[in-house]
């Protein structure tokens, strides 16, 4: 862990979980790349690939959920991430859920969250990323529905969202999977999930999406999931979101996330690659927090990584540490 952030650790964690994080976020904002490398960031080589058409510096990037409104895209560049995405993004503003809405577990390095798509709306969130993007940049933006919009017209809340980012998006995602918001995950099941799907593709016009799943789904509902992908003929998937199981000693309402996710993650990646076409990329994300951890996944078939609650408790230097270890320069 490097030493800045050893410093500044036990100072955020006094915090709650999170107005800690909006100290972090604001702290990223500022200091931008220059506060990256003061925590130990700074660009890795010889990791590059080609997914999904788009070109990224390095397989390793930032998961939705942190940096919900794109404020801090300069610190993320300066970690010597690969790529990071935005979101949830909701084509109207909302609040999300009341707080309290987030739990840290320091022994299990794990975080809980009931959030519900918190969000200053997808137009604020597009002229943002506009002004902080670069060339070189890959961004994703996931898409949501704001909470009161019924099922049966959650297509038009992601096509809504959809085109209010488009040009600044890289590639989307369908986030169906969040336990957050009443009613959602329904929306993966194989009829309906390709219905939706594919009126997104239509609107995504040749830009590649994503669907991100649940792993609290079986076999057979995973199965139907990856049916509806090709059906729809989108472009990858994202395994996984936050779950609903709890280990021992862990509690709070939402979706968990952290290193007692990392097995099912895993499970879930696993039979995914088993279900899907070679050429549908896959995007691992859910406990990774480790060189070893991001090996085991592109070993079992991701094409991409994501980190999110890593970076809390191991903090920023963790991102370097991933891709020395993967090796690159």
């Amino acid at each position: 862990m490097n030493l800045a952030y050893r410093l500044a650790r036990p100072l955020l964690f006094r915090l709650e979980a999170e107005r800690a994080h909006r100290v972090a976020l604001s702290a990223a904002r500022v200091g931008g790349g220059v506060l990256a490398r003061m925590l130990g960031g700074g660009r890795v080589t010889g990791l590059e690939r080609a997914v999904a058409g788009l070109r990224f510096r390095n397989p390793l990037g930032l998961a939705a959920g942190f940096d919900k409104e794109g404020v801090a895209i300069p610190f993320w560049r300066g970690l010597g991430l690969g790529f990071f995405e935005i979101g949830t993004v909701t084509p109207r503003p909302q609040p999300g859920n009341d707080p309290p809405r987030v739990w840290r577990f320091r022994e299990q390095e794990a975080i809980v969250n009931r959030l519900g798509f918190p969000s200053e709306g997808a137009a604020a969130v597009a002229a943002r990323v506009a002004r902080k993007r670069r060339p070189g940049d890959v961004i994703g933006i996931n898409l949501g529905k704001n909470r009161e919009t019924p099922l049966e017209r959650a297509a038009e809340d992601y096509v809504a969202a959809l085109e209010a980012t488009r040009g600044v998006a890289d590639y989307w995602v369908v986030n169906v999977s969040s336990p957050n918001t009443p009613g959602l995950r329904q929306l993966q099941s194989r009829d309906q999930l390709a219905a939706l799907l594919a009126r997104v593709r239509e609107a995504a016009a040749g830009v590649p999406l994503f669907v991100k799943l649940s792993p609290d789904m079986n076999d057979l509902e995973l199965a139907d999931a990856a049916a509806a992908v090709v059906d729809a003929r989108a472009t990858g998937v994202i395994a996984t979101n936050t779950t609903l199981a709890r280990p021992e000693g862990l509690q709070g309402e939402g979706g968990l996330s952290g290193r007692p996710l990392a097995a099912r993650a895993l499970e879930t990646l696993r039979t995914l690659r088993g279900l899907l076409p070679a050429e549908v990329p896959i995007i691992s994300v859910g406990g990774i927090d480790s060189a070893e951890e991001a090996r085991a996944r592109l070993d079992a078939g991701a094409d991409l990584l994501q980190i999110y609650t890593a970076l809390v408790f191991r903090g920023p230097g963790l991102v370097k540490e991933i891709l020395r270890g993967l090796g690159g320069r």
